[in-house]
């Protein structure tokens, strides 16, 4: 081992030398917009075939495309997310190239002058530990439309609805070395953009897809590449395609890993190819050779002039940026005292995030945290139900949290008025006593009970006496004289004070 610490989750081993995984994902992020990057036509998912085309989409002749302003500011916004460069000038390209679902033959891309700049992601590995990923650059371009070739027998569809969707694609470095790393840097990157408005984040509609870049290196190979920044030294790469599943990324990473160490060991040629991943059957197969930018003949599209930004524009965005997740995180940990686990649960979705806050003030962080996580999500991953159809509102769990951080009710009583309230509704201030579920805090009949259960059990005071961990016993038979009502905790008490009179 040198320098540079490299873990057992981050290698494979082959009959002749141990590899380490080298990946980079390009991921297509659509623009959280209500119209096309250059067109009005709308972006609404699940419409009728060819409902959403403009005559722009549809590349009729004489038709001129004109850039949507809000795309450019949804860009900028997820590049500064990222802490990353924002270019004030940026320009489109021409990427040319031929799919029944282009109508145009070419897309609308940029490639020597994108919008945003290098990044940086920050991760959290398989041991916990923080890794920053390095972003090498966004830039904005049109996506195509679908084919669809299951709907009948010698005949394929073509449906232009997504055609002239703004994407953002978000290269990064290739600093991910293990299939678990990978999923980690997407999930953040997908929450980031939600906490921005700027991505939806849906992978099953398409809103979000990815292109995973795999190779495979020597250890010492890689540890030379750490000390000398030399990408060739990283292996022959190829390209996963169109991938929508986190599962399935991570399943195919590790086919493919596994495949180009077979072909390294057997003296054979990893060829640069796109890939697609077929998970019936686990494997990535070839698609077609993998292009380089001279074969899509790039070149600046002449219908559109460079994009040209002000900088106190891009510092008003800045200053009005929302709290991100890992800033989020901190001040959970800070303001309300909960758990670094429970944060990244509360903070994984910004829905949840903004109903925490609201049951939390002026309430027990931890109380609350609990409650959410599990009672609330518990019983909304049962029922497999999205957070928004949540039944349960603000002014319950706010009740519900004041009963238990006053000690009102025991933890069995919580359980029973939630899911009372998860059924049917009402209030746990009113529940509590209709329900008698309101615990004993008068000191006196505790103490009653207490002597009552040490006067009826003389042999287990003695054992007891001899061992304090027996107190729980005690603290049982006190709570089934007390019909489960008592304080758990002003009976330890009592009991203790009563044995230090013993």
């Amino acid at each position: 081992m040198t320098k540079i610490e490299i873990e057992k989750h981050q290698t494979l081993k082959g009959s002749k030398d141990t590899y380490i995984f080298v990946i980079g994902l390009e991921v297509h992020a659509q623009v959280l917009s209500k119209s096309k990057l250059f067109s009005e036509a709308s972006t609404k998912f699940g419409s009728s075939p060819n409902t959403n085309v403009s005559l722009v989409d549809a590349a009729m002749p004489g038709m001129l495309p004109v850039v949507n302003s809000f795309c450019i500011e949804q860009a900028v916004k997820t590049g500064l997310g990222l802490n990353a460069k924002i270019n004030l000038r940026s320009r489109f390209d021409r990427k040319n190239y031929f799919y029944p679902d282009l109508p145009q033959g070419y897309q609308i891309s940029q490639l020597y002058e994108p919008i945003v700049g290098e990044g940086i992601v920050s991760i959290e590995t398989e041991s916990n530990k923080a890794k920053e990923i390095g972003i090498e650059r966004i830039h904005l371009e049109q996506d195509a439309g679908k084919s669809i070739h299951d709907m009948d027998p010698v005949c394929s569809f073509v449906d232009l609805n997504r055609t002239g969707i703004a994407l953002m694609e978000i290269v990064s470095k290739p600093d991910l070395n293990s299939p678990t790393e990978a999923v980690e840097y997407l999930k953040k990157l997908r929450l980031i953009m939600k906490y921005l408005k700027t991505c939806d984040g849906n992978m099953q509609e398409g809103s979000l897809r990815a292109d995973v870049n795999v190779s495979v290196c020597p250890i010492d190979t890689y540890l030379e590449f750490k000390s000398s920044g030399d990408l060739k030294l990283l292996g022959t790469r190829c390209e996963i395609k169109n991938m929508n599943s986190l599962k399935f990324i991570q399943q195919a990473i590790n086919y493919e890993a596994r495949r180009q160490i077979k072909l390294i060991e057997n003296g054979d040629k990893v060829n640069q190819e796109t890939r697609l991943y077929d998970p019936t059957k686990n494997e990535t197969r070839a698609l077609r050779s993998k292009e380089d930018a001279h074969d899509y003949r790039y070149f600046p599209c002449p219908d559109l002039q460079p994009i040209l930004l002000e900088e106190s524009w891009v510092t008003t965005i800045r200053e009005n940026l929302p709290e991100l997740p890992d800033r989020k995180k901190e001040r959970y940990l800070e303001e309300f005292k909960v758990t670094s686990y429970d944060a990244s649960v509360i903070i994984s979705e910004p829905t949840t995030s903004s109903f925490f806050e609201s049951i939390a003030i002026d309430r027990d962080g931890k109380i609350a945290a609990n409650l959410l996580i599990n009672e609330l999500f518990g019983r909304l991953n049962k029922k497999n139900l999205p957070f928004e159809e949540n039944p349960i509102t603000v002014n319950q769990m706010r009740e519900l949290i004041e009963l238990v951080q006053q000690n009102q009710i025991s933890s069995k009583g919580t359980k029973d008025i939630f899911e009372i309230i998860w059924e049917t509704g009402g209030s746990p201030l009113n529940l509590v006593d209709k329900l008698g579920l309101r615990q004993v805090q008068d000191s006196d009949a505790i103490s009653e009970a207490v002597e009552s259960v040490f006067s009826e059990n003389p042999e287990q005071v003695k054992k007891i006496e001899i061992n304090p961990k027996l107190v729980g016993w005690f603290v049982g038979q006190v709570m089934k004289k007390t019909e489960g009502k008592a304080d758990p905790k002003l009976i330890n008490q009592l009991i203790k004070e009563k044995l230090g009179k013993t």
